[in-house]
């Protein structure tokens, strides 16, 4: 039997093209990227968030302020964040701002529930007041599951859980999603979720960051350590998750029966464990010397994690486009790239393209 083309959807251009997006977290690594690809789409978007934490970030170095209208603004007062939705009047609203790093939600429990749970709330809260709005997606993670690493994959409908304060905050977050939907919006704005998996891609460089790491270590010619080098994993390109996203805000901008959690991340082969995506990293930069430390180093993450994309694909059409291995060397060498001098901006506009183009 001859092999089929595979038809699935990208984001429509028809529908972005004019459309007022409102962003939280658009300083971030996937808020930088998600405001490139909307620019590139023709919306006109609006962006609040911290300013970004590291040096090198996406944020400054692809320029993203020229693309949108963008505050700094702390997500957890409620005055301010509603004056500022309130004043760009968006269509569409995509939450993604958040503390975003477990083993930081360790040293730091109390503002990763602060920032994900009640500026959640208060994004909820602001909504209730703005009539233009017809869709919102409100970002969570994965990780909000309980996670028994009994190797099955988890499904929208599981039980929410989390062991680490970054986890269970985002399980809070789902409950008060789930909350301002039926007791307040849902005859007003449809409300999706969206639970990701492992995201990588250039222009990340947030502590412990897998690829990121091992980039620098090719850089100084040194050894790379790696943590917990059995650790399974959805990974995904950057680009596939905000996919979904987009196709999610389109389908539910007009068919409120859609609106609900969704999870988005690879097909079950996608799956891999730390050591395999080092040794695909390995092959592409020849890095010298890797040291695998023992796993049971550091505060307690989850071994074993699958994703059951299901329902994204059935209901929206979405599949993932890159394997493993085309991600794992679109992300590598994105930061090749980069350290020789080529523009952040330019390399992200090329993943786009090469993105949307035709699947095969």
């Amino acid at each position: 039997m001859e092999n089929l083309e595979v038809i699935t959807r990208l984001p429509s251009k028809d529908f972005w093209n004019g459309k007022k997006v409102f962003i939280t977290g658009h300083s971030g690594f996937k808020g930088s990227w998600l405001s490139i690809w909307l620019n590139k789409l023709g919306a006109s978007v609006t962006g609040v968030s911290l300013e970004p934490s590291t040096t090198p970030n996406l944020f400054n170095e692809a320029n993203i302020k020229t693309m949108c209208d963008s505050s700094f603004l702390n997500i957890c007062k409620l005055k301010e964040i509603t004056s500022k939705i309130k004043s760009a009047q968006p269509e569409i609203l995509i939450h993604m701002a958040a503390q975003p790093l477990v083993r930081k939600s360790y040293e730091e429990p109390i503002n990763t529930f602060e920032v994900n749970i009640l500026g959640t709330a208060n994004i909820l809260e602001a909504m209730r007041s703005i009539n233009s709005i017809r869709t919102a997606i409100m970002i969570t993670t994965d990780k909000v599951y309980k996670n028994n690493e009994d190797g099955r994959s988890y499904a929208e409908d599981d039980q929410l859980g989390g062991h680490d304060p970054y986890s269970s905050s985002k399980a809070g977050a789902e409950i008060i999603i789930n909350s301002y939907r039926s007791s307040f919006l849902e005859d007003k704005i449809s409300i999706s979720s969206a639970r990701a998996g492992n995201v990588i891609g250039g222009g990340d460089w947030s502590p412990d960051r897998l690829i990121p790491d091992a980039v620098k270590a090719w850089q100084a010619n040194v050894d790379l350590n790696i943590r917990n080098p059995a650790a399974v994993r959805p990974w995904q390109h950057v680009l596939e998750p905000l996919s979904g996203y987009l196709l999610l805000a389109e389908d539910t901008f007009n068919e409120s029966k859609l609106t609900g959690a969704y999870n988005f991340g690879p097909n079950k082969q996608g799956a891999a464990s730390v050591k395999s995506v080092i040794k695909i990293t390995k092959e592409i930069l020849n890095i010298s010397n890797i040291n695998f430390m023992s796993e049971s180093q550091g505060p307690h993450e989850a071994n074993l994690l699958f994703l059951d994309i299901n329902k994204a694909t059935s209901l929206l059409n979405f599949q993932p486009k890159w394997n493993l291995q085309e991600s794992v060397a679109k992300t590598v060498n994105w930061y090749k790239a980069y350290y020789v001098g080529v523009n952040a901006l330019s390399l992200c506009e090329s993943d786009i393209d090469a993105y949307e183009a035709p699947f095969k």
